[in-house]
């Protein structure tokens, strides 16, 4: 089997899925990006390992539910919303071997046998994969948020591309919340700009951009805190040698942002 190619997704706000109506035509470009993955990678996985920016530990921790429950981790929407239901189910297997490629590259690994799907994974995974029909198991960020400790588990869990598993991180390339509407454009575009450019480079230039972010321009006004772009580094470990493609990218998104996502490793033949 060919290596699968990566994913970074910039999953929206909320359960915005099941919110079409309300948003209208927003979301129309990305979903229409999510939809169109099992087309780029040939079909569906045999399983999605999904690093979610919504999940943190004090080391890194692994969905093992077989089937995992819900979690509303959002507030202020409207009541149906917190009764959705995306039935997926985990793969306690494919936990334990990302458990086992994490702690034989020297980094510690837990498994959670209770925690379920967030919104970060269920919104971005029900538009890919709407029959619910492909195992998900999902991965947190460890504290500290660390780029090159994540680019690192990258590299560790590359193995799985080969084994039919997709790799996804689940963020946003734009995440203020203070600012999340035309009063942060300017942010967003300055950011988001550095950070095409920044994923079409070389491999090494790429990386080592990636892992002084920081400097990148307007970085702490499109990122107070990290953890909506930390998922970037692990799944660009996961394909460190390979090119980069703009998969999704909107420059007036919910009132003016720009924000992008992609794909690393090439896309399957047509």
């Amino acid at each position: 089997m060919s290596a699968l190619p990566t994913y970074f997704l910039s999953h929206g706000g909320g359960p915005w899925p099941w919110m079409r109506d309300a948003f209208g035509s927003a979301y129309d470009a990305l979903d229409a990006s999510l939809r169109d993955i099992q087309r780029q990678i040939g079909g569906k996985p045999k399983a999605v390992l999904v690093i979610t920016a919504h999940w943190e530990g004090r080391e890194f921790m692994v969905s093992a539910s077989p089937q995992p429950p819900m979690i509303y981790d959002y507030g202020g929407f409207p009541p149906h919303t917190y009764e959705i239901r995306y039935g997926a189910p985990g793969s306690p297997q494919l936990a334990q071997r990302v458990q086992d490629l994490l702690e034989d590259a020297g980094h510690t690994a837990l498994l959670d046998h209770e925690r379920g799907f967030d919104h970060g994974t269920f919104s971005a995974m029900y538009p890919a994969f709407p029959e619910a029909d492909v195992p998900i198991v999902q991965l947190s960020l460890k504290r500290g948020l660390d780029p090159a400790t994540h680019l690192a588990i990258g590299r560790a869990l590359k193995p799985l591309r080969e084994e039919g598993v997709l790799i996804v991180g689940s963020g946003l390339s734009y995440h203020n919340l203070r600012q999340f509407n035309g009063a942060g454009a300017e942010a967003s575009h300055q950011f988001d700009a550095w950070l095409r450019e920044t994923m079409a480079l070389p491999p090494q230039q790429r990386t080592q951009r990636l892992i002084e972010w920081e400097q990148a321009p307007a970085a702490r006004a499109a990122h107070p805190r990290e953890e909506h772009l930390l998922p970037l580094m692990v799944v660009t470990g996961a394909a460190e040698q390979e090119a980069s493609a703009t998969v999704y990218h909107e420059d007036a998104f919910l009132g003016g942002l720009s924000v992008s996502s992609f794909r690393l490793g090439e896309a399957a033949a047509a």
